[in-house]
């Protein structure tokens, strides 16, 4: 079956936005943080404790490498051609997204730190989630007409 271009664009940007992210997790962390956060909730995010500073770091380094990883396997799979694999692929991140963005309304949002930063990123979550809705909904026009 003949893929959509529209599959392998919705997974090398969202592969690139994983990498990138990973990337800056890893090596940059601190300097993430005060951008995303500003920079007193940075400074309470790092921890107290010089123990509890590395198992932030190290934390949140292995959650970079995490988001590295999933880029990389972004990446592979904008290259299968099955639209039947494309669509319930699509459904899956869809399902992902919608996911994250609910667990950040109802568990983030009570953390006192977080509270005034789960907002854009729900809204980021759900801006990841449409893209590829309108692939589904690119890929059902282009079934039925």
């Amino acid at each position: 079956m003949a893929s959509s271009s529209g599959f392998f664009m919705i997974c090398l940007l969202h592969s690139i936005i994983s990498c990138s992210c990973g990337s800056l997790m890893i090596f940059y962390l601190d300097e993430i943080s005060v951008i995303g956060h500003g920079s007193e909730t940075a400074m309470k995010l790092l921890g107290s404790t010089p123990h509890d500073q590395l198992l932030i770091k190290t934390s949140d380094s292995f959650a970079g490498l995490l988001l590295c990883i999933i880029g990389f396997l972004l990446f592979m799979i904008s290259f299968i051609r099955d639209k039947e694999f494309q669509s319930f692929f699509a459904k899956g991140c869809i399902l992902t997204h919608i996911l994250v963005a609910l667990w950040r309304i109802f568990f983030e949002r009570e953390v006192e730190i977080l509270a005034l930063h789960w907002p854009k990123q729900v809204v980021g979550d759900f801006l990841m989630a449409f893209s590829w809705v309108f692939f589904q909904i690119y890929t059902w026009r282009e079934k039925y007409d």
